[in-house]
């Protein structure tokens, strides 16, 4: 079947989603953290209602928006659904303005406050060649993590909504806040949304699928030192700030992510703030395989507790909480979401290729909530700052691929 997406229109639509600052910040007592998110989820729900979906919906608890996309078969089909996220990360998002390079030939693309976007920095640029590149102004991010995936979803919905030829299952869509912060899928109402599992459309190269993540957690350390005047200090000083800088000296040199790629784990020191009478460090501690997981905690922990051997009251103090989990521990145990994803890519023309994250989606946590929901590509490079770019072409490959899946769900010929 040959797919024509309008791509014009998801152009559009990326772009109107771009100039809306959706950034989220942590540590907020409200969902979403940022009233920009509540505005671009308006937006949505406006939109998805004018095209045609049913059930469309702002959920005030938890800022998702959820629309279905009911089926158009009789024939028993498994429903799944797609996921985005509406926030961006923690860059300048005021007053984005996206700009359209048509046929882009590699040449160099120079901002106005002198950045400059070149192949030589980002050589994945070459695979824009030819397409229309969009880009930010180079002050501000572009917002392609993750309204490029926002972009591709709605196409998919435009797509099978125009063309009921198209046999489909149930299809749900979800777009939800404070991705970036960790925070949003903590939230979602997985019982609710009762597909049998689903799609995040989260980072990634055209045909990349992406269902093995970290286990995660984060170590808030908290030390207790003894402050005196320097003069008077010999025997009476305890000084945090050497205590802490002791606790990342002892900890593997090499686990670090700086030095680790692939399935590696490592420790990250993510703050450290102190002064010599107290100080507080936070670390992430990460890891795909769940028994080096909690070998690396337990190995932390025994760390605080030789460090405070020496001291006749502990001087550490540890607060740890696991963050996520790796979704292929669950995924695994019934593939059939990754081999219906590799099935639409081919039939999108591409080649699937399958990498570990080396992070957490919307998706870690979704699994575990009962709903298996694997990873796949927005299309986009450079996320996070200034040089993120994407293609328009390369977003209506999202929604061709998803098109593409719904069909061979339905027909039931993907094992």
């Amino acid at each position: 079947m040959t797919i024509h997406i309008d791509l014009p229109q998801l152009q559009a639509d990326f772009i109107r989603y771009a100039k809306v600052n959706t950034r989220s910040y942590p540590g907020r007592d409200t969902t979403p953290s940022t009233p920009g998110q509540t505005e671009l989820a308006k937006l949505l729900v406006a939109q998805l209602k004018d095209l045609g979906l049913q059930d469309v919906g702002l959920n005030p608890a938890n800022g998702f928006v959820t629309a279905t996309l009911p089926a158009n078969t009789d024939k028993p089909t498994k429903s799944f659904g797609i996921i985005a996220h509406l926030d961006t990360a923690d860059y300048n998002a005021e007053n984005v303005q996206p700009q359209v390079h048509p046929n882009y030939d590699g040449k160099p693309i120079h901002f106005d406050n002198g950045l400059s976007l070149t192949v030589e920095q980002f050589p994945a640029l070459k695979r824009y060649f030819g397409q229309t590149l969009i880009t930010g102004d180079g002050t501000t991010l572009l917002g392609v993590d993750d309204k490029a995936g926002i972009a591709g979803a709605v196409a998919t919905a435009r797509y099978l909504l125009a063309h009921p030829e198209v046999k489909h299952g149930l299809i749900k869509f979800g777009f939800g806040p404070d991705e970036e912060i960790g925070t949003g899928a903590d939230k979602f109402d997985a019982k609710g949304f009762a597909t049998d599992f689903a799609y995040t459309l989260d980072n990634g190269d055209p045909g990349q699928i992406e269902y093995e993540t970290f286990n995660a957690a984060q170590a808030t350390v908290t030390i207790e030192g003894t402050s005196v005047h320097p003069g008077e200090a010999k025997d009476l000083m305890i000084n945090a700030n050497t205590l802490g800088r002791q606790l990342d000296a002892a900890l593997p040199l090499f686990d670090r992510p700086e030095f680790s790629d692939g399935h590696e784990g490592y420790f990250l020191l993510l703050k450290f703030h102190g002064e010599i009478s107290d100080a507080q460090l936070v670390y992430i501690i990460r890891d795909f395989d769940r028994q080096k997981f909690d070998a690396r905690k337990a190995y932390f922990m025994k760390t605080i507790d030789e460090l405070n051997a020496p001291f006749d009251h502990p001087r550490f103090k540890v607060e740890m909480h696991d963050q996520y989990y790796n979704m292929a521990d669950i995924i695994n145990k019934d593939p059939y979401p990754l081999r219906l994803a590799e099935a639409g890519i081919q039939a999108a023309g591409m080649t699937p290729k399958t990498i570990p994250f080396r992070g957490g989606t919307d998706g870690s946590k979704i699994t575990y909530q009962g709903i298996p929901t694997p990873n796949l590509f927005s299309g986009g490079i450079n996320f996070h700052g200034p040089y993120e770019v994407v293609s328009t072409e390369a977003m209506g490959k999202i929604a061709e691929t998803l098109v593409h899946m719904a069909e061979l769900n339905a027909a039931g010929t993907v094992d």
